[in-house]
């Protein structure tokens, strides 16, 4: 039998929260969006779910607030992009693992 690692707590409620704000179907999408190192700015990315722009801006923020996505600034463009690379994981086991 393996070894259990010894786990944080603050860990255990960070990775909570990240999973919680992510437990949305559009942010699931945005999510898929962001996979492979892609940015999009909020325009894009409501465009391409056909929802408002503010619903957009909204769910970009709770994702970024969670520490789920980053964002950077170029002249008038915001883009987001995701904070971690090994996130893109979790979107591909979610892939998987429905029909």
């Amino acid at each position: 039998m393996g070894k259990v690692k010894d786990i944080k707590v603050e860990s255990l409620e960070h990775a909570a929260g990240m999973l919680k704000a992510m437990a949305h179907p559009m942010r699931i999408a945005i999510l898929n969006f962001l996979e492979d190192g892609t940015r999009m700015t909020v325009t894009e990315i409501h465009e391409r779910l056909k929802i408002e722009q503010s619903t957009t801006s909204h769910h970009l923020g709770i994702l970024k607030d969670k520490g789920v996505l980053s964002s950077k600034r170029e002249g008038k463009n915001t883009f987001y992009f995701l904070k971690n690379d090994n996130l893109s994981k979790i979107m591909e086991c979610i892939n998987k693992c429905t029909p």
